[in-house]
């Protein structure tokens, strides 16, 4: 098992590392994200131990950057920081776990064994419908060559249509998918969200793919 540890921290990197060959697994290390991203284009690691606070590009834009260009091999973050929008901002990055420092050199180990179990990554295929595209790895969309800005919740409720074209997606059924349960009897916000949808990936297109089924819900048309 190989395994690239990205930390700009001499000690906690040779800690690290050490550690790692003791174990013996291979380990590699890069102390800027631009160094990171220069080894994994060119060896392919099993696991990717990737620090958050780096000079220059952070770990979670070095993260990004290894998924947009095709880089799928799994991260496991470390931060100081335990905040809720640090591990949600790692894991829609990319990243497959996240530890928090301190931490101890067992759990870690334990960590990468369990995500190099895992069957191999694939990058999510990107949905197409006509000239609109979804890109779930990249959380990116297009229609033609203009890409889209979209809010999180757009662009779920957006994957949730291009993923079912043509059926009808009642509101219960988009509330499930794209909202959690306190949201349960407010069917009034997929509406809000499929205007502003329609604002931003139909009207300036002189488009119309998301239909309303009166009484119903919505359908996805797709290149309408």
């Amino acid at each position: 098992m190989r395994v690239l540890v990205v930390e700009d921290d001499v000690k906690m990197a040779s800690l690290l590392r050490r550690g790692l060959l003791e174990e013996g697994l291979s380990a590699d290390v890069a102390r800027t994200g631009d160094d990171a991203l220069w080894m994994a284009e060119a060896t392919e690691y099993d696991a990717i131990v990737l620090d958050v606070m780096l000079p220059g590009l952070d770990g979670f834009e070095v993260c990004r950057r290894l998924r947009e260009s095709g880089r799928w091999s799994p991260v496991l973050m470390l931060t100081a920081r335990d905040a809720v929008e640090d591990r949600v901002a790692g894991l829609d990055a990319g990243a497959d776990d996240y530890l928090t420092k301190p931490f101890s050199f067992a759990e870690l180990l334990a960590r990468l064994r369990a995500l190099a179990r895992r069957p191999a990554l694939e990058r999510p295929t990107v949905l197409e419908a006509g000239d609109l595209r979804l890109d779930p790895a990249t959380r990116q969309a297009w229609r033609g060559e203009t890409e889209i800005e979209l809010s999180a919740k757009e662009f779920a409720l957006l994957e949730t249509f291009m993923r079912r074209p043509g059926a009808v997606l009642s509101r219960y059924q988009l509330l499930e998918h794209c909202w959690d349960y306190g949201y349960e009897n407010r069917s009034n916000v997929v509406d809000v969200y499929v205007r502003y949808l329609r604002e931003k990936i139909d009207r300036p297109f002189g488009r119309s793919s998301l239909e309303t089924v009166r009484g119903v819900g919505y359908r996805f048309k797709g290149d309408a």
